[in-house]
């Protein structure tokens, strides 16, 4: 290799990818590198779902690339994703054939846990991977809703297993599917945790990388069980900048870290107002919030997502806005916050993908 081209590579290596926050050669990312001319050709394998990345990171590294003096040089990445199974709490079995249950929570209602826990699984798949939803919100279930999938009932082929609905690629099970809308749910603690690691436990998920979890608001008797008896491999906390949502969200980390379950990060809701008539963005809630609480915590601030009404409006539609407006400045938000929820669990989770076959999701 000439000096030119080990240069280049160095750079390459040293370049901090945005979804991991790791430089590619902490990770061994790098699987092929060649320079041709003024093309540099780099091999890169990821630990997350990275489908519709190719263009971002490739903007990404060449304003690195010239940042170090190398201007003149195309990048053309060709990037593999290979998702692993990570390990959840110690004396829970994972889920046959579920590679990793991410529990998407809140330490209060009203911060719109649900709409990011339904954009996180879209987004997921958009970008290659399998992926279902559980909705765990017992006496507030909005995934129906959200998918579309109001008033329809899932299937028993068997009388033992239950298959579940589909909408926009993703797998979904909730207890809104099988009770009626108006009918309100009655149940005390022990019959909500045990509905709930039913639905779990008898839904025929198939081969899955992700199972989204939309647990219920809180950090009460009910959570604090589930996070005990879910094998769940992450949790992602939200909150928006409000004192008193952060103070709740605060529990919500001190939850996990108490049963084992890695929090994998902070997404601050509702961060910015986005005007409808003007698209001035305002910090109606306050600013900094989430940073500050991830900072506390050492955690990592996944994202800070908008307060816009077209989310609304889609998820409402049963069309969240990933894939209602994928070209859409609100999806590429939850798209970066998809990425980097999944980068965090690649490069802090402990592996055991030996479990599974080995899973490569290309993009050319």
């Amino acid at each position: 290799m000439s000096n030119l081209a080990a240069d280049v590579r160095a750079r390459i290596e040293d370049f901090v990818e945005p979804a991991t926050g790791r430089k590619l050669a902490e990770s061994g990312a790098v699987t092929q590198f060649a320079l041709q001319g003024r093309t540099v050709a780099v091999g890169l394998l990821l630990g997350f779902p990275a489908g519709g990345y190719a263009a971002e990171l490739k903007s990404a590294l060449e304003a690195h690339l010239a940042d170090a003096g190398f201007a003149d040089l195309s990048v053309e990445p060709r990037i593999e994703s290979r998702i692993i199974a990570h390990s959840v709490q110690r004396g829970l079995a994972p889920l046959a054939q579920v590679k990793n249950i991410v529990a998407v929570a809140s330490g209060k209602g009203g911060v719109g846990k649900s709409t990011v826990a339904v954009n996180l699984a879209l987004a997921w798949a958009a970008a290659g991977a399998r992926v279902g939803v559980l909705d765990a919100d017992i006496y507030g279930p909005s995934q129906p809703l959200m998918l579309g999938l109001t008033g329809q009932r899932p299937g028993s082929p068997d009388g033992k297993r239950i298959t579940p609905l589909t909408a926009h690629g993703v797998k979904a099970m909730s207890i809104g599917f099988l009770v009626d809308a108006s009918q309100a749910v009655a149940w005390r603690g022990p019959m909500v945790t045990s509905a709930l690691t039913q639905l779990l436990n008898d839904t025929d998920w198939g081969e899955l990388d992700y199972l989204v979890i939309d647990m219920p608001p809180g950090t009460g008797d009910i959570q604090l069980t589930l996070a005990q008896r879910v094998p769940v491999a992450g949790a992602v906390i939200v909150t928006t900048p409000q004192d008193i949502a952060l103070a709740d969200a605060r529990r919500g980390v001190a939850m996990f870290e108490k049963v084992s379950v890695p929090v994998l990060g902070i997404v601050e809701n509702m961060s910015t107002h986005v005007c409808t008539n003007c698209g001035h963005e305002e910090h109606i809630f306050g600013s900094g919030g989430g940073a500050k609480l991830a900072a506390d915590f050492k955690l990592r601030l996944l994202a800070e997502l908008p307060l816009d009404i077209h989310i609304r409006e889609e998820a409402d539609s049963g069309c969240p806005s990933v894939v209602a407006a994928p070209g859409s400045a609100r999806a590429a938000a939850y798209m970066r916050m998809a990425r980097a929820a999944a980068g965090q669990l690649a490069v802090q989770g402990k592996d055991r993908s030996s479990l599974f076959p080995k899973i490569v999701v290309e993009e050319n």
